[in-house]
């Protein structure tokens, strides 16, 4: 939906007549909001979500010491969505 929203747009820029014009306004609306830390922090944050979750590498597990010689493992809770 949003490849198709995005492909309407550049049509819609490319196809107007003061379109280089309205390419450069919305081009430096995108530049002004990315620039500002909340918006970085924010799209990093985002990154950061999506990367954990494709991530192929397992995650880490918390080892809980009874004693000197023993060690136990946490249970693993796997979330379902």
């Amino acid at each position: 939906m949003i490849g198709y929203a995005a492909v309407l747009a550049v049509g819609y820029v490319l196809g107007t007549k003061a379109g280089r014009q309205r390419y450069e306004q919305l081009a430096g609306t995108y530049r002004a909001v990315t620039a500002s830390p909340a918006a970085k922090a924010m799209i990093d944050a985002g990154r950061r979500k999506i990367a954990e979750r494709v991530s192929p590498d397992p995650s880490l597990v918390q080892l809980t010491p009874i004693d000197s010689d023993t060690e136990v493992l946490e249970p693993e809770i796997r979330k379902t969505r």
